[in-house]
C-alpha cells in the first residue's frame, strides 16, 4: 500500500507533519511518501493570475501525488482557527486542476497542538468538508498536548493510549 502523508502546513519542524508521518508508519507494509508543502509553494492564488498565467506546475505535481497514493494521512495545523495559508493556496490552487481533490481517496485526517484542544477547531472544519473535497474520510483524530504525549527525540508516541487510538485509526484504512 503507497501512503501519502503531509502536515498541512509550511512549517519545517511542523508537529503536525511528524504526526503524520508517526501515524503513516503504523500501516504495515506500507510505502510512505512524506511530502513537505514546502515543496508545493506557488502564488497566492486568484482567477485573474490563473486567467493570466495557467495553473502552476507545483498544483499539477500535488494532484498527481494523491492520484499514486492508495490512502492520504493528513494532520492539520491550525493557524487562527483554521487552515494554514500555505495549505488553503495548495488546495486552492490544486482544486483547479481536480474540484476533487483527494480523488476519492481513504482518508485520515489528524491534528495536533501543544494546547489542551490539539488544534480540533481546524480538523471539524476539515471532517465537516471531507465529502465536497473528494475524501473518503475513515477516520479523524485531535491530539492535544503534542509534547506531552510525542517523543521528538524518536519520532514516537510515548503515551500508550495514544498509540492504541493511532493504530486504531490505522486500520480503518482496509486499502488493499
Amino acid at each position: 500500500m503507497k501512503i501519502l502523508s503531509f502536515g498541512a502546513t509550511n512549517s519545517r519542524n511542523s508537529i503536525n507533519k511528524q504526526l503524520a508521518h508517526y501515524t503513516a508508519s503504523l500501516v504495515g507494509n506500507a510505502d510512505i511518501d512524506l511530502i513537505d508543502l514546502n515543496d508545493f509553494e506557488m502564488p497566492i492564488y486568484s482567477i485573474d493570475r490563473e486567467n493570466s498565467t495557467g495553473i502552476p506546475e507545483p498544483a499539477h505535481r500535488f494532484i498527481e501525488k494523491i492520484a499514486q497514493a492508495d490512502a492520504v494521512i493528513v494532520s492539520f495545523a491550525e493557524y487562527n482557527g483554521t487552515y494554514t495559508s500555505a495549505y488553503k493556496n495548495i488546495y486552492d490552487w490544486a482544486s483547479r486542476v481536480e474540484g476533487k481533490v483527494f480523488q476519492g481517496k481513504p482518508v485520515i485526517f489528524l491534528s495536533t497542538s501543544p494546547g489542551a484542544a490539539g488544534a480540533r477547531s481546524v480538523l471539524d472544519f476539515a471532517v465537516e468538508s471531507a465529502a465536497y473535497i473528494g475524501a473518503d474520510l475513515k477516520a479523524s483524530l485531535s491530539v492535544g498536548k503534542f509534547y506531552d504525549v510525542f517523543d521528538t527525540d524518536t519520532g514516537k508516541v510515548k503515551d500508550p493510549a495514544l498509540r492504541a487510538n493511532l493504530k486504531q485509526v490505522v486500520a480503518t484504512l482496509n486499502v488493499r
